[in-house]
């Protein structure tokens, strides 16, 4: 719940109206001590006296301490009628009393009244009280706001949240193409509906599921499910949110946490991004006691510690195990890892088919043929895709979605958006060419994936793209393929080499210069494929991990490294030479296909195969038939 600064003025302004009204009238009180005998017409002090001396006055009232006089005269000047004067009398005037008493003139002295102190002492005491009640409202008000003054004594308590039980909509039929982690996690659901199948027998419920995948792989989605099939209390919390700027807060969240899980066992608790709080301790330089250390101590406690949690499941999710405490990853704690990877072809079609459901297909739109087309993407990029072609559809007023809209979705989901087509001119010439190179290469070289569409249509920073349809079968890469994708990386400088000249060559290979140097590198350095011999030189790069990686550890001399480097330049050097070679064996099919290229801005894969073989022997590839 919001607070405005309209609802803080609303309760604020009448405050300060009443408390200025109350102080107010501590002075209205004062001045009305006179009361109702208060005269209209004044009289002086000078002129006061000489009525007394003339015995003109009757009877005298003193107010105000003797300040005010309120006197009854006989006025000469008015027929000698009773008038009755004010007078503001001096403040030294002691021998006021006794002239009265000589002169006998009646004279009575009026005590001050309490009235105004009495109100002055209310509205001391109001006023307070009042601002003090709207100020306990506006807190509790802002209690139910994370975060906020109300909560201020409560920051140790667990932000979990809460279900008696869960009711996400979503269920293990709403999960498609991770099979493998979804019968891991059914188990677990069974041992919380129908434990005795498993005490029976002897096996004891797993502590913790480690649910590990890279982005959009779908561990949160499990989650989910879980928490919809098992229908037991269910605590959803992230990693993030046990560590904050208090010593000692996050250590207390995690102890609540679990107190309140033993008190609704058997239940599930899932953490999210388990690695905000789960890392390597003392990993970092100088080691260090801190507060997220604090907090991984008290949850391998609370996991598997000296009294246990029974009935506790508990399920994390993470993108980097990598970095987990070894302590937090034994048996016991985290009993089992289920690795949730992106989906197979198989598994692809299983999640279009789920994000196609409330979508109006075209009839001629194929789930295959996008998946096949889609190799590596994940759940939440098949779920992007498929609403991206959906807002192509709507954007183009079509009544249901095509595979144009497909194709164009993938092309801009994978180089960006699409960018307005170069008019014909020499840069547009230049770029064909280098994309016709890269296509020539791929396709006149028998270990290269096949080419699957050449394209001029700008998308994202590239001017040109040429794609490439993977053997997803193909777990294990041989040296011929790498050489062969390092060569066709490479034809677009040498198609400009060859049909520019060196002078003209572009800046737009510098994206595959750069993967092509990394391709050869860790030919040499990882992977055994030189004359140094199967050696592994380099481990695979990872991220700087507080501290750790700072400094490059180099595990070879300076003689090998001149040798690796060597080798690296030799392995370009070899694959450029191919390239250049196809350039110049097929100058006539390549200029037939720039021409063709330019007037049609796109190539299908098929028919640019088809030309090529009308001029040369194109080799048969081992194409993949995915197998469902």
């Amino acid at each position: 719940m919001k607070i405005s600064w309209r609802t803080v003025l609303l309760w604020i302004l009448p405050i300060l109206f009443i408390g200025f009204f109350l102080w107010q009238g501590t002075f209205a009180t004062a001045t009305s001590t006179i009361g109702n005998n208060t005269a209209s017409t004044r009289m002086t002090y000078g002129r006061f006296l000489e009525y007394l001396d003339t015995n003109r006055v009757i009877s005298v009232d003193l107010y105000e301490s003797g300040r005010t006089a309120i006197v009854q005269a006989v006025d000469p000047e008015l027929e000698n009628r009773i008038q009755r004067l004010r007078v503001d009398l001096p403040s030294n005037s002691p021998d006021l009393i006794a002239k009265l008493r000589d002169s006998n003139i009646s004279f009575d002295i009026h005590p001050l009244r309490n009235d105004g102190a009495i109100w002055g002492l209310l509205g001391n005491l109001i006023f307070p009280f009042l601002l003090i009640a709207a100020l306990f409202f506006l807190f509790r008000r802002s209690s139910n706001i994370p975060g906020g003054p109300g909560q201020a004594m409560s920051f140790g308590k667990s932000r979990a949240r809460f279900q008696m039980e869960a009711k996400t909509g979503i269920t293990f039929d709403d999960v498609a193409g991770i099979d493998e982690a979804k019968e891991e996690l059914q188990e677990v659901v069974t041992f919380l509906k129908q434990p005795e199948r498993f005490t029976a027998v002897g096996a004891k419920i797993p502590k913790g599921v480690l649910l590990v995948g890279p982005p959009g792989t779908g561990k949160t989605l499990l989650a989910k499910a879980i928490a919809g099939e098992a229908g037991v209390p269910f605590f959803s919390i992230s990693g993030s949110e046990f560590v904050e700027m208090f010593v000692g807060v996050g250590a207390s969240r995690v102890r609540d946490l679990f107190k309140k899980a033993k008190e609704n066992a058997p239940c599930l608790i899932f953490i999210d991004e388990i690695d905000a709080v789960g890392r390597q301790r003392g990993a970092g330089i100088g080691g260090g006691n801190d507060e997220r250390e604090q907090t991984l101590n008290q949850l391998l406690t609370e996991m598997d510690g000296f009294e246990g949690n029974t009935g506790i499941i508990i399920i994390a999710a993470t993108n980097r195990p990598d970095v987990l405490d070894s302590a937090l990853m034994r048996p016991g704690r985290f009993d089992r890892q289920v690795i949730v990877d992106a989906p197979d072809f198989k598994g692809r079609i299983g999640i279009l088919d789920v994000h196609a459901r409330n979508k109006k297909l075209a009839p001629e739109v194929s789930i295959e043929a996008i998946a096949r087309r889609t190799p590596g993407f994940s759940g939440a990029d098949l779920a992007n895709l498929m609403n991206e072609a959906a807002i192509l559809t709507a954007r183009r007023r079509k009544e249901a979605i095509t595979m144009l809209e497909v194709d164009d979705a993938v092309d801009r989901v994978v180089a960006g958006m699409e960018g307005t087509p170069l008019v014909d001119s020499k840069s547009k010439r230049l770029i064909a060419y280098h994309e016709v190179g890269h296509a020539i290469v791929g396709t006149l070289l028998k270990d290269h994936d096949p080419v699957q569409k050449v394209t001029l249509i700008p998308r994202g920073q590239a001017q040109g793209l040429t794609w490439f349809t993977p053997n997803e079968e193909q777990g294990l890469t041989t040296k011929a393929q790498l050489l062969a994708r390092i060569s066709g990386a490479l034809g677009g400088r040498a198609a400009e080499e060859e049909i520019f000249g060196y002078d003209e060559v572009t800046t737009g290979a510098g994206g595959d210069l750069q993967q092509v140097a990394e391709m050869a590198r860790q030919m040499v350095t990882r992977f055994g494929m030189s004359d140094l011999g199967p050696l592994s030189l380099e481990s695979p790069g990872g991220e700087v991990f507080l501290g750790g990686g700072l400094m490059n550890r180099v595990e070879y001399s300076e003689k090998v490294a001149t040798r690796i480097d060597d080798q690296v330049r030799g392995i370009v050097e070899h694959a450029h030479q191919i390239a250049k070679q196809i350039m110049r064996e097929n100058r006539e099919v390549i200029d037939r296909l720039v021409d063709l290229l330019i007037e049609r801005e796109t190539i299908n894969g098929e028919e640019f195969r088809q030309i090529v073989a009308e001029y040369t022997h194109v080799p048969e590839k081992e194409q993949f038939v995915p197998q469902l």
